[in-house]
């Protein structure tokens, strides 16, 4: 052996230890070491949960991680690769290629002659296109892989149907309170010092954290890293030193989705309180407000109808508001639409009249109106009978002749029944007499 070589091999001892004894986040010094420590995933890794059920056949399938940021995923899959002596593999869709997934593939080929079995984490799996998951299908279904995929991203959208025929959905879900507190005990035990906040501000810290495993730990090194001596934050001093985390929301994602999905509902409701609410959230994260304009005139043709023929004007009315006010002014304008939309007598007769009459067009084709509706301009149309018995209403008793206006091989059809609510009431009073008339006149 050369003397270089002892002083080398000296040196890898030393750096090792010195990567050993580097500072590590937080977060990760308190990652779990086994799944029993995984915090707030109960109904998955718990007694009963569906991960604990595998385990202890031994055997473990494809599966498919949909949840939020900072659940625990990758912790989970890694662990799962522990508990089940798989090889544990991990790629990020956001950073592989084609080219990326044969290696991997091959490695794993390699490692299963030798007898072990490989655990594929695959982060943000939804990233890869339609082609990219379909390479995945032959190793899934020869044993090569056992794929675990990862997404904040709805599965059932993102994914193809032929990776999710293989794969089990588990659903993580955000970490409530009580997982927040236990994660920051662990950190105070790790740390051995407490949190330096008062109840309240460690109650608004839990909220900072948004069921974000990942950040309540990064905000409560924060925390330690700005408190002096003896200090103790309050709840404003708090929100002064630490710059408030963002809400999770994409608005090209779930999080846009859900929100816009409970604000539509929530005005359905008749609930002005959780609507406002939902319409806080989707400004407070910085969603366009025309896209919320557009949306809330959408409720007011869905929902609201001709149950208050106003809801409409009032909508389109708030649009021009905030184009002319612009922000914060024209929010307002937005907020006072969806109260007045969530206060209004709901009725979704227009809409469903509308459906009905489109699908009856697809339905019968192409009908003749009847020939007595028909203009007549030339000598042929008029011999042809265009307009023969047709009865101007405005002359009639009532200004109703009760005429039959539908093709007459599709015989009278009914696509409006306005309930007996709002401004339809009246509605539904003219439609019925209109109703009399018609049959009166022989024409019902």
């Amino acid at each position: 052996m050369s003397p270089k070589q002892p002083r080398d091999a000296a040196n890898l001892f030393a750096a090792a230890g010195m990567e050993q004894d580097a500072p590590r986040p937080l977060p990760d010094r308190l990652r779990p070491r086994s799944l029993a420590n995984v915090v707030g995933q109960d109904h998955i890794l718990g007694p009963d949960g569906a991960l604990t059920r595998m385990l202890e056949t031994r055997t473990l399938g494809s599966l498919v991680f949909w949840g939020p940021p900072g659940t625990g995923k990758t912790t989970v899959a890694r662990l799962l690769a522990d508990a089940t002596e798989l090889h544990f593999e991990q790629i990020s869709a956001v950073f592989s290629g084609v080219a990326d997934l044969k290696k991997v593939f091959d490695a794993a080929r390699g490692r299963r002659e030798t007898g072990k079995g490989t655990l594929l984490f695959v982060d943000e799996v939804h990233r890869f296109n339609r082609a990219q998951q379909d390479s995945f299908l032959p190793v899934m279904e020869d044993g090569t892989v056992v794929l675990v995929g990862a997404t904040t991203e709805n599965p059932s959208f993102e994914l193809n149907a032929a990776l999710l025929s293989r794969a089990r959905v588990l659903v993580f879900h955000s970490l409530d309170s009580a997982a927040i507190e236990k994660l920051f005990a662990n950190a105070e035990k790790i740390e051995g010092r407490a949190l330096p906040l008062d109840v309240e501000a460690r109650a608004v810290l839990v909220r900072m954290a948004d069921g974000d495993g990942r950040a309540s730990l990064t905000l409560a090194e924060e925390v330690w890293r700005a408190a002096r001596k003896d200090e103790v934050f309050n709840a404003e001093q708090l929100q002064e030193i630490l710059q408030r985390r963002a809400p999770i929301y994409d608005k090209s994602a779930d999080g846009h989705y859900n929100l816009i999905s409970a604000l539509h509902k929530s005005v359905r409701g008749s609930d002005p309180d959780a609507a406002l609410y939902y319409l806080a959230r989707m400004f407070d994260a910085g969603e366009d407000p025309l896209f919320l304009a557009r949306r809330v005139v959408r409720m007011a043709v869905e929902d609201i109808g001709l149950a208050d023929p106003q809801a409409l004007a009032v909508c389109n009315a708030a649009k021009d508001a905030y184009d002319f006010l612009g922000s914060p002014e024209g929010e307002l304008a937005i907020a006072q639409a969806v109260i007045y939309l969530a206060t209004a007598p709901k009725s979704n007769a227009a809409y469903a009249a509308f459906g009905a009459a489109m699908q009856a067009a697809k339905q019968n084709g192409s009908l003749l109106p009847p020939k007595h509706i028909l203009n007549s301009p030339t000598k042929l149309m008029k011999s042809e009978g265009y307009g023969s018995g047709y009865q101007y209403d405005h002359d009639m008793p009532d200004a109703f002749s009760g005429q039959d206006y539908f093709p007459e091989a599709m015989g009278r059809q009914t696509f409006y029944d306005p309930p007996d609510r709002g401004f339809e009431r009246e509605i539904r009073k003219r439609l019925d007499y209109w109703a009399k008339l018609r049959a009166q006149r022989g024409n019902g």
